[in-house]
């Protein structure tokens, strides 16, 4: 935070505080027309947003550009090895059979009245890995043969799996919003992952089960035959949604087998476990400590990380008897998929990086002071700002955290954390169609655009609230 505080103090302010919050809403604004009326590609608006804040805000040419080149590169060097990291262990765990394993162990085990918490439960583990789309892409055949097989309503099973999903990419390290929102506001992530995670449970509790109950009743959506999957086996139907036999062979002719359900479950939550051990020895143990030293390397993102792929190569990998080409050839093809998000996550530092050095931030900065507003709230009512007109989430998250990042000097490490999730929190706010979000669920679940904003929008708009919430109340009790 010291760098970017020191950016922000370094500033040529030659322009007024009303001629740069000028600057930053119509900034915004270009962002938004460009990606919503001229279908611009967030990256390219981005840029121009970048430019047009610098023109005037009357920032030199060659002062913006370097700007946005230092935060360009500062943020793919701080969260791209992670999301490169992240995706490769959810695609091997795709591949390997792993996320399958899951599901089936989870859902075996438990009643039909408990089914809405297991898909819940489900979501959340495999929603820690996995981007959104991702994960909606592996849980929904399984949400919609669950829901017909057992008689349960659609949305009592669909809802708990969508909030997990989002849940996890909007509150909880390594998911690029949160690791944005981190890395922008330079906020300890241990600590960020730990208060994530106790926010993500009851916000998840709220929005999932208990609110996929009450929808059931408004939403009477049945699950569309066409996109039904036809269950794996021999076909006599005897094995639950997901399951997949326990031999079989790879396109390369190597034996297949589904992995156990402990090595699935280790290398998703590995990496978690070390960053959260790492962030608990930072509180209890005393600096120098030698246990304190060694936790903080393994907890280190980047070691954390890349342990967990590790794990996932042996465990999922090769215990599930895919050969070393195959695991080779399943973590690279992680990667093209988000070439696209590393990009716009990159762009969104440098629209952040000049947002600073122009001086906007610490306008704002000023504004929020005299205003007694709370940082917290600040960011998360700028994050709902951004995402009802852009309909992004990472753009509302980055845009956000460059707003507010000058306030987080005078905050403790824990008010610093609690405002990196408040603005993952209003990046969640009422997705409704101009998010792509919002159409890859209507046609999933054969909606229609009336059912998904009565269910899907809602579910967003109680995750971001409920989340707000809990956030406001640990900040009071921290």
């Amino acid at each position: 935070m010291s760098v970017l505080a020191a950016a922000g103090d370094e500033a040529d302010r030659s322009a007024s505080n009303g001629v740069l919050i000028l600057a930053a809403l119509v900034a915004i604004a270009t962002i938004v027309v460009l990606i919503t009326t001229l279908k611009l590609h967030p990256f390219l608006a981005l840029i121009a947003g970048s430019a047009v804040l610098g023109i005037v805000a009357q920032y030199s040419l060659l002062d913006t550009l370097d700007s946005f080149s230092t935060g360009f590169g500062s943020t793919a060097a701080g969260v791209g090895i992670l999301i490169a990291l992240g995706a490769m262990i959810g695609k091997l765990l795709a591949d390997s059979g792993g996320a399958d394993r899951i599901v089936e162990t989870i859902t075996s085990r438990v009643s039909e009245q408990q089914l809405p918490w297991a898909m819940a439960l489900i979501a959340a583990i495999l929603g820690l890995p996995l981007f959104f789309e991702v994960g909606v892409v592996l849980l929904v055949p399984v949400v919609l043969l669950v829901s017909r097989s057992t008689g349960q309503p659609l949305m009592r099973i669909g809802i708990p799996a969508l909030a997990g999903l989002s849940v996890m990419h909007g509150l909880v390290p390594p998911h690029p919003g949160p690791l944005v929102a981190i890395d922008t506001l330079g906020v300890d992530l241990g600590r960020t992952l730990m208060l994530g995670i106790v926010v993500a449970i009851p916000t998840l509790m709220i929005a999932g089960p208990l609110l996929g109950s009450i929808i059931t009743k408004y939403v009477p959506a049945n699950a569309p035959e066409h996109l039904i999957p036809a269950r794996r086996g021999s076909g006599s139907g005897s094995k639950s949604a997901g399951s997949s036999s326990d031999a079989g062979a790879g396109s390369d002719g190597s034996a297949r087998r589904t992995p156990k359900f402990g090595a699935a479950l280790l290398a998703v939550l590995l990496p978690v476990i070390l960053m959260l051990a790492m962030a608990v020895a930072e509180i209890a143990l005393e600096e120098g400590s030698q246990v304190r030293t060694v936790l903080e390397v393994l907890g280190a993102p980047t070691v954390a990380l890349l342990a967990g792929l590790v794990v996932a190569m042996i465990a999922l990998g090769r215990g599930a008897g895919m050969s070393l080409s195959a695991v080779n050839d399943s973590i690279g093809s992680g990667l093209p998929p988000i070439a696209t998000i590393l990009l716009i996550v990159a762009a969104g530092g440098g629209f952040k990086q000049t947002l600073i050095d122009t001086g906007v931030g610490d306008v704002v900065g000023e504004y929020a002071d005299g205003a007694n507003l709370s940082p917290i709230v600040l960011g998360w009512l700028v994050a709902v700002g951004i995402r009802l007109a852009t309909g992004s989430a990472t753009v509302a998250t980055i845009t956000a955290a460059g707003i507010v990042s000058p306030l987080v000097g005078g905050l403790s490490t824990n008010e610093g954390a609690l405002l990196a999730l408040a603005i993952g929190a209003g990046s969640l706010f009422f997705s409704h169609v101009n998010d792509a979000g919002f159409w890859l669920v209507k046609e999933y679940f054969g909606l229609t655009v009336g059912q998904t904003i009565k269910s899907w929008s809602l579910m967003e708009t109680v995750i971001s609230v409920s989340g707000l919430v809990f956030i406001l109340l640990l900040n009071l009790v921290l």
